[in-house]
């Protein structure tokens, strides 16, 4: 690739704008998309299994998708845009028609191809990002996607509150609702639009690097191939890449196990929780999840660029350690807190942490992994984070209907423990050395790192 340039602030803001829609997207899928399947007769143990799309999808789709755009360039759409421009195009068609799911079974068969579409957007991105920024931006620029993570799920979540609020319906606590709430719609309409529009902002703002001689030559040589063996190279790509994997990202498929296993049952059972610990009715429940989680996303957009100089000066690992024990110490009180004002509390040490799972893991990795194979390696990551989804998709729902009394707060107080100890396991990290730091030394030593 052709040699990096330093991009100013707006720059490495424009080359991010386009995460703002897919968080948007991917907000409502963390808040509603299960009080929706409630909504359309799912029960509590029914939820992980329903939720199988996003850890399949993701662990099929990501990888393979940074691998054929590794072998791709155009000097027109570039390598890694028009897979992202896809991705969003399809998301925004199911958003548009989520909230018409006339049944339950319809609602599950649209999420599985909002998660590719939205898969398929969000690992060229990741991918992108380090592309174009030299190492010592590459803190800045995944931060920087952080807080769009942050804003996207903050304005997600603002909508299902505010037009809940504007134009909900009065319902008492007796009452089950047995359809998609009419004011629900508005939010999902709002995320098919952002999710075209950001990732078009993104996409005229930023031109992405050419390859260089030797980069273009590999991708020709790949494009001569005949279609048999350019279909089978991916499947190749990712087998020899996670052969080769650093040492580092073995360690961090242990903290990421137990860190995303418990994000998923947050995501999961938030709202239920609600209904349990404060005896809220469906929609209250909803309305008070969505604000919890605009509250850590707040709190996300707040801290996010303010954890780069504390990374550069203590560590990404130390951050990142003390970020997953703020989180579950969150989520450890979340349950025993009654007043829906004084919840936000935790919340805020929530969004700390939120803040630095999406930056911190990105830039560490994105600075020892061969740019030949960034694209594939940023997919491998991504399978480390839907595993434990799928993981937790199969054996959440007889767990928390054997183990747990079929209770909301006891699932949420068993994803603090697991944020506990995926912190703990976090301490084994040594921090990587980049390959540019080490540009005498083999690739093959840096990947023992």
């Amino acid at each position: 690739m052709v040699g990096k340039v330093k991009l100013s602030f707006w720059q490495i803001f424009n080359m991010n704008v386009g995460f703002l829609g897919i968080q948007f997207s991917f907000g409502l899928q963390q808040t509603a998309i299960n009080p929706i399947f409630s909504f359309l007769g799912a029960n509590h143990e029914d939820l992980p299994l329903l939720n199988l799309a996003g850890p399949v999808t993701g662990l099929i789709v990501q990888p393979i998708i940074g691998a054929i755009s590794d072998k791709t360039w155009s000097p027109r759409w570039g390598r890694r845009k028009p897979f992202f421009l896809i991705g969003a195009l399809i998301g925004s068609l199911c958003l548009f028609a989520f909230p018409f799911s006339p049944t339950l079974w319809f609602a599950v068969g649209l999420l599985w191809i909002l998660d590719v579409g939205n898969n398929m957007a969000m690992e060229p991105y990741r991918a992108f990002v380090g592309d174009k920024l030299p190492n010592t931006q590459l803190s800045f620029g995944y931060q920087m996607q952080s807080l769009f993570v942050g804003a996207g799920i903050v304005l997600a979540n603002a909508s299902i509150f505010l037009f809940q609020d504007w134009f909900g319906e009065v319902e008492t606590a007796s009452e089950t609702v047995k359809s998609i709430p009419k004011w629900l719609y508005y939010s999902f309409f709002i995320g098919a639009v952002l999710s075209v529009s950001t990732i078009l902002w993104s996409v005229l703002k930023t031109p992405e690097i050419p390859p260089s001689d030797e980069e273009m030559a590999d991708i020709n040589k790949h494009n001569a191939l005949p279609f048999i063996d350019r279909i089978k190279t991916p499947f190749i790509e990712i087998v020899d890449s996670i052969k080769d994997m650093p040492k580092f990202m073995w360690k961090l498929s242990a903290v990421y196990l137990f860190q995303w296993y418990a994000l998923f049952i947050y995501w999961q059972f938030i709202a239920p929780m609600f209904k349990e610990s404060m005896g809220f009715n469906s929609s209250e429940a909803l309305s008070q999840a969505a604000k919890m989680n605009t509250t850590y996303n707040l709190s996300t957009i707040v801290f996010a660029l303010a954890l780069v100089p504390l990374a550069l000066k203590f560590g990404g690992k130390k951050v990142y350690v003390f970020s997953l024990f703020l989180t579950g110490i969150a989520m450890l009180s979340i349950p025993y807190i009654q007043d829906p004002l004084l919840v936000i509390l935790p919340m805020i040490l929530f969004g700390i942490g939120w803040a630095a799972m999406m930056g911190i893991p990105y830039s560490m990795v994105s600075k020892i992994v061969p740019q030949e194979r960034r694209g594939v390696y940023m997919g491998i990551l991504n399978m480390m984070i839907v595993i434990p989804m799928g993981i937790q998709t199969l054996t959440f729902g007889p767990i928390v209907k054997n183990l747990l009394d079929n209770s909301a707060v006891n699932a949420i107080l068993l994803g603090g423990v697991f944020f506990i100890i995926s912190g703990v396991l976090a301490l084994r990290l040594k921090e990587p050395n980049s390959i540019e730091e080490n540009e005498n030394i083999p690739v093959s030593n840096i990947i023992d790192q």
